[in-house]
């Protein structure tokens, strides 16, 4: 049964069915040596505007929030995450990979 439709469950003629309410979705965050990192920049539906775009993380959402506020306070500008990718505004490109690299991740440049 897919995640989604267990949320939506009323009722179940298993007596011995137990809905386990605190499940941990979180997955586990790797070593900063264990990932691999791509670092790309993005202007599609952005109006124009560029964003620095990192995908590739893998680990809680509260981690991914943490890099991505080192990342923007290292540049000086805003960004956040979304669907898994962290935003970062304007063409930071090369400035990020030498600061994640010097974090210890794996980082390649996507796209031209």
């Amino acid at each position: 049964m897919s995640k989604k439709n267990r949320k939506h469950i009323v009722y179940s003629t298993n007596p011995d069915f137990e809905y386990d309410y605190n499940e941990d979705d979180e997955l586990e965050t790797k070593d900063p040596q264990d990932q691999l990192l791509y670092v790309s920049i993005d202007r599609k539906n952005r109006g124009g505007k560029e964003v620095t775009l990192i995908e590739g993380f893998v680990g809680s959402t509260e981690d991914m929030k943490d890099l991505a506020k080192l990342l923007k306070s290292k540049c000086g500008v805003g960004g956040g995450v979304k669907s898994s990718e962290i935003l970062i505004q304007g063409n930071f490109r090369d400035k990020v990979v030498q600061i994640l690299s010097d974090l210890g991740y794996g980082v390649k440049k996507k796209g031209g």
